[in-house]
């Protein structure tokens, strides 16, 4: 699942043709879902109507992928409206992510997403990632909402292996747990996970599926060699701020996609030379 960059022109404003383009590589390279507007799409600083026509737009070009649009607010009302908009684009799940800012208790998050499931028609995905949002979903709460109807998986982001294997261990089947940090995609795997949500999926979406699918058939040995071979290129991603470095590369290898908006700038020229070098010795550039 690659959570896609939306592609701006050089006067800042969303390339359309570029999103298509895109979404069309990305079904090539075996990426089975597209994820429009997350954090990785720059979903905080689009209007709502580029908002919802990158959404709409992802559905309309895709012929075999599913879409997952997201959806984001720390007002429970707010985000039950958002998320009903985001799925009647027609979609084939919604990517919530958890209230930031107000630091809600554990019960706090269990009722609002529990709101988000019922005012959906389609399946939500619970986005934990506290490096963003300030507050953790703890593993216990996280098993309560796997239990709540149309609540069908989590992005876990929180990088605490310990919480991700607490629920792992006593997830109901139905219930589906996703890496959302590229880097620990093979050991959640290993541990039972289910795929990733992945940022380096934008620069080698081939790699990315290849291990992905070769864990979830069992063969570990050639999994394990991806993840090895990618690690190096799964860290510079995040030398900056989420997307600043994935567009930055994707930029270096001929996929121009743009810049970033406010308040994120572009890559500084100290980590632009740290990440040619991860890609030239990644036979990448």
């Amino acid at each position: 699942m690659v959570a896609l960059v939306t592609p701006f022109d050089k006067k800042g404003e969303v390339d359309w043709k570029r999103l298509k383009e895109l979404i069309a590589w990305q079904e090539e390279q075996g990426t089975d879902w597209i994820i429009a507007c997350g954090t990785t799409g720059e979903a905080a600083t689009l209007t709502a109507n580029e908002h919802a026509r990158v959404i709409s737009t992802a559905v309309d070009t895709v012929k075999k992928a599913r879409v997952a649009g997201g959806a984001a607010s720390n007002d429970t009302r707010k985000a039950s409206k958002l998320v009903k908009e985001v799925a009647d684009h027609g979609v084939d799940a919604v990517l919530a992510l958890s209230p930031y800012y107000n630091k809600p208790t554990q019960e706090g998050y269990f009722q609002h997403f529990s709101e988000l499931a019922k005012s959906s028609p389609v399946p939500i995905i619970v986005y934990n990632v506290p490096g963003r949002t300030g507050g953790n979903i703890e593993a216990s709460t996280t098993l309560r909402l796997a239990k709540v109807d149309n609540i069908g998986a989590v992005k876990e982001a929180s990088g605490n292996m310990v919480q991700i294997m607490s629920i792992l261990a006593k997830a109901p089947p139905r219930f589906s747990v996703l890496s959302g940090d590229d880097a620990l995609t093979f050991p959640m795997m290993a541990c039972g996970a289910d795929g990733v949500i992945s940022v380096t999926a934008n620069l080698l979406p081939g790699d990315v599926s290849k291990m992905v699918h070769a864990a979830l058939k069992g063969r570990w040995d050639e999994a394990r060699a991806i993840h090895a071979r990618l690690l190096p290129i799964h860290e510079a991603m995040f030398f900056e701020s989420n997307p600043i470095p994935v567009k930055e590369a994707m930029g270096l290898v001929g996929q121009k996609v743009g810049g970033v908006r406010l308040p994120l700038t572009p890559i500084s020229d100290a980590n632009r030379e740290r990440l040619k070098a991860v890609l030239r010795a990644g036979g990448v550039l």
